[in-house]
């Protein structure tokens, strides 16, 4: 993937960059791997707001991705590589040679027509999926699973890699993009190689349209409210908030540590990513 710049046409215009899409292959979504997403602007059941700053944005439908990968001993083509607007990774089309389709989580360098597979017989190519105990250790992985067979849950975004660091017992160590190191049964499954779509952080959306594009509204600082609506508002004249800065229910916002002590997975954390 590659970013192109625009002309400063206009000043919303100067510091925009856009993808190149030059591996995107198709452009129409698989009809029958699509949901329709009802909008609810961080509403709950109740009405009220429960995540803030969202509304809006374009109308989009939801690709079906494959994340659980259980799809053993048969392998399949890739038919293409397609744009996902729910996600900043690209998606690929697989053809299975039994006539079922499915996406995925793009690799970087997965080309169109190349075969992958997963399963325990699988080859250590990028888009094949292995349990971890088959991978070799220093392998680069993505869509990792926590629970055997409940489906990737870490590593998924543009760009994103672990590292297969060491396997002991019955638990791989892997070393995460936040740095934090931790343990994985053996027996869970991840994709070989890294998330396609490495530029993604790059990008300069350049104006706030496009940002109103995505569905994100525009947040207004804590500093600048009254003390009826937020702990740093108020004060005569402007003001740096008279406290650490916080949330709007009083929550440490910069360093404090909301993790609970007691949960059941920090037994499988060996370094913390701070």
């Amino acid at each position: 993937m590659a970013i192109k710049k625009v002309k400063p046409t206009s000043q919303g215009r100067r510091f925009q960059t856009y993808s190149t899409y030059e591996e995107v292959t198709k452009t129409e979504p698989e009809k029958r791997l699509i949901k329709i997403i009802k909008k609810t602007g961080g509403r709950n059941a109740n009405g009220r707001i429960t995540a803030r700053h969202r509304g809006g944005g374009n109308k989009r439908f939801y690709r079906i991705i494959d994340f659980k990968r259980d799809k053993d001993g048969i392998p399949a083509k890739v038919a293409a590589i397609e744009y996902d607007p729910n996600r900043s990774a690209r998606i690929a089309l697989l053809h299975y040679v039994d006539g079922e389709k499915r996406y995925i989580l793009a690799p970087a360098k997965l080309k169109v027509d190349e075969l992958v597979m997963s399963g325990p017989e699988a080859e250590i190519r990028p888009g094949n999926c292995l349990p971890l105990g088959l991978i070799p250790l220093g392998t680069f992985i993505h869509n990792i699973e926590l629970r055997t067979g409940r489906g990737g849950q870490l590593v998924k975004s543009a760009g994103g890699f672990a590292q297969l660091m060491a396997k002991e017992g019955k638990y791989a160590t892997i070393k995460l993009p936040s740095g934090e190191v931790r343990m994985v049964l053996l027996a869970n499954r991840a994709t070989i190689g890294q998330v396609g779509n490495g530029d993604h952080a790059n990008i300069s959306l350049g104006k706030a349209g496009r940002k109103r594009h995505l569905g994100i509204r525009p947040r207004t600082r804590g500093v600048v409210m009254n003390p009826v609506d937020h702990p740093m508002g108020g004060g005569e004249g402007r003001s740096s908030g008279g406290r650490h800065p916080c949330s709007p229910w009083g929550m440490p916002a910069k360093g404090y540590r909301t993790r609970k002590v007691k949960k059941q997975s920090s037994r499988l954390i060996i370094k913390r990513r701070k």
